[in-house]
């Protein structure tokens, strides 16, 4: 089967959450993004994964944006310096989902500017 060669690679995933009791987000805060490092066979369960672990940990996922492999990301100019690439190592070995990066939302900041 064709399943059975697939490997697990490593996907950079944007992940917006709301506030949830219990999220350990700072008070008054309206959210947060976080940028997370997830292993997957591809990037839905990495999705799935991330969103999964989140949940786990009193947050409240709301948008998942997916910026691909390494690789992926290394193609369209992107450079990854060494301390993400270490996280993202760390992320493969692991099977795990590191969340390397949280920025909190306040008011209006995230609202589009024009």
């Amino acid at each position: 089967m064709a399943n059975a060669s697939r490997k697990q690679q490593v996907f950079t995933l944007l992940v917006q959450v709301g506030r949830k009791s219990g999220d350990g987000l700072p008070e008054g805060s309206t959210g947060a993004a976080l940028m997370c490092y997830a292993s997957g066979v591809d990037e839905a369960e990495a999705v799935r994964e991330t969103v999964a672990i989140l949940k786990q940990a009193d947050m409240a996922p709301l948008d998942v944006t997916g910026y691909g492999t390494p690789e992926e990301r290394r193609d369209t100019g992107f450079d990854i310096d060494e301390d993400e690439a270490a996280l993202m190592r760390r992320a493969l070995e692991e099977n795990a989902v590191i969340v390397a990066q949280v920025t909190p939302f306040f008011g209006d900041e995230d609202a589009d500017e024009g």
